[in-house]
Order: structure tokens, then C-alpha cells, then sequence
């Protein structure tokens, strides 16, 4: 049903979701490190939606009788110079991510691949929501300033990012 080109593109996506999910789990840790679990607890559910993301891109290889291929997901950072800086990279990390959905959107214009121009525009969506839960984040981190980063924590757990609770032994 789609070109061995869309294929491939497709399966590039999938380690840059894998990526992404690998990068959200490695903020997590960094900010739990500083002792703020509710921004934690916020990047450990971004991370389960990017592996969910993936997935979508697997079963739809699955569903159109392609093969997946997933290669080596890079590294990703783990330490951030502030918590202003770490959600900064979120942002960069979803406006990367957007540019991708849309080279893959132009690709399936391109080969007129109307199945997978409409299995992309879910993730055209998606992606403004992401990028607009993020940029408002960032704010939110910026306005209240290094020194009044538990304010944010406060407002996460209001929005309901209440901290991961560890499983006892």
C-alpha cells in the first residue's frame, strides 16, 4: 500500500518517538534528582505518550503490510544546567519532532499516499497541543523564576501531575 520510501521515513520516526520517550524519561530523573516530582511526575507521562506515538507508527506499518525496523535510538541528555534550561529542551524536542510529522505529511503529499496523509494528521494535530503544553510550561518556569521553581511545582499538582509514587518493597 505505501512506497518502501514512505516505509523507511516511517521507521526513522518510530527511534525519533523512541527518542523522545528516552529523553522525557531522562527529564524526569533530572528534576526528581532536584527533588520537584510533579515536574517529574509531568515528563514520566510525556515520555508514556511518545512510546504510545511509536506504537501508533508500528501498528500502522503492521496494518498496511510493511515491515518495522526500529535502529539504535541515540543517547540522550541527562543533566541540565537549570530546570528553565531542561524544559527549554522539552520545547526544542517537540518543535524537532513537529518538523518531522511535517516532512513526513509533505513526503505522503508527494507520493499522493492519501491512507498515510491521513493517518499523519492525528500527529499534525498532536503536535500543536504538545508544543502549546510545553511553550505555556516554559512560561510558567520563566515567570516564576529560579528561586520560585516550587510555585511551579504547586501549580503542576493543582493541574493534577501529582508525584510518582514508588513502589514499596
Amino acid at each position: 500500500m505505501i512506497s518502501n520510501k514512505m516505509t523507511g521515513a516511517l521507521n526513522e520516526q518510530i527511534v525519533h518517538e523512541l527518542h523522545s520517550s528516552n529523553a522525557y524519561i531522562a527529564l524526569a530523573g533530572y528534576f526528581d534528582s532536584l527533588g520537584l516530582k510533579a515536574l517529574a511526575r509531568r515528563f514520566f507521562i510525556q515520555s508514556d505518550e511518545e512510546r504510545d506515538h511509536a506504537m501508533k507508527f508500528v501498528n500502522y506499518l503492521m496494518d498496511v503490510g510493511q515491515q518495522v525496523q526500529v535502529a539504535a535510538i541515540p543517547d540522550t541528555k541527562s543533566v541540565f544546567a537549570s530546570v528553565e534550561e531542561g524544559v527549554a529542551a522539552a520545547l526544542e524536542q517537540e518543535e524537532r519532532v513537529t518538523a518531522q510529522i511535517n516532512d513526513l505529511m509533505a513526503l505522503a503529499h508527494d507520493e499522493k499516499d492519501y491512507a498515510t496523509a491521513s493517518f499523519l494528521q492525528w500527529f499534525i494535530d498532536e503536535q500543536v497541543e504538545e508544543i502549546a503544553t510545553v511553550s505555556e510550561l516554559l512560561q510558567l518556569v520563566r515567570l516564576a523564576g529560579p528561586d520560585r521553581v516550587l510555585m511551579v511545582e504547586e501549580r503542576l499538582m493543582r493541574m493534577g501531575f501529582e508525584p510518582v509514587q514508588k513502589p514499596t518493597e
